[in-house]
Formats: C-alpha cells, structure tokens, sequence
C-alpha cells in the first residue's frame, strides 16, 4: 500500500517576549533585539502539520482531515490563540519561546496522540510571511 503524507494548515496569533531572565536587560536587547521589549510583540503563526500513512483501502484516508483539525484544535490551537506564550500556556513553562522551541513543544504535544498506522512527519511553523522553521522529529 502506498505510504501518503497529509497536511492540514492552521493558523493562530500569540505574544510573546524573547529574553533570559538570567541575563541583563542590556544583554537580552542585544541578543534579542526589538523581541525582547518588555511589554511583548505579536505573531500570527500559520503552521502546517504533515501526517503519514498508508491509504485506508476502506476511506480512502490516510486520515480524515477533520480527525487531524480536532486533534491540533484541542492539543495546540485552543493553548496558544490570543495568549502570551511566556506566560499563560503551563506547557511551554521555563522555555524561550522562540519559534524553534515552540515547533519542538508543539511536535511533543501531537506525535503520540495520532491514530495507530499514522505518524507525525513534518511541522513548519510560519512566525512571519518571510521566517519559518521546519520540524521533523528527533
């Protein structure tokens, strides 16, 4: 049976500030730049999740796409949309949020939660229409 990859595009908005708190003020705008103003800045994120799979020769899935939105609805979208992702999403806890570290959070948040026979391939984490990273597990 041919193995698919599926990809579902969401999208969100979440703040955030990049700092250190171990770190001076002084270092943190230097390191960090303008992300690093005290008061916070905003995104809106598009991420797009790739799932993998072989063809249900019964559905025709490899999933079904609403499966896949319920499940990023419920474990990443309903945590991080209009919040301040330093401070009031628990699992992000103790991290930077910097794009990087939150494609790894989101990854940690999804992998074991798919259907038997279907696996998390790919997340690309759009922060800006120019800046994204790309995730594939590891």
């Amino acid at each position: 049976m041919a193995n698919v990859r599926v990809t579902r595009r969401v999208h969100w908005n979440s703040g955030h500030r990049l700092y250190r708190p171990d770190w001076t003020d002084e270092k943190n705008q230097e390191v960090f730049g303008a992300c690093a103003n005290p008061y916070g800045h905003g995104h809106n994120y598009e991420m797009d999740v790739t799932v993998a799979g072989a063809i249900d020769p019964e559905t025709g899935y490899v999933l079904d796409l609403k499966v896949l939105k319920d499940l990023v609805e419920d474990r990443i979208l309903s945590h991080l949309d209009h919040r301040n992702l330093n401070v009031e999403v628990p699992w992000l806890e103790g991290l930077n949020p910097t794009t990087e570290n939150l494609v790894v959070a989101i990854w940690r948040r999804l992998e074991d939660h798919l259907p038997a026979g279907v696996v998390l391939e790919r997340l690309v984490l759009w922060e800006t229409p120019r800046n994204y990273v790309e995730y594939t597990g590891g």
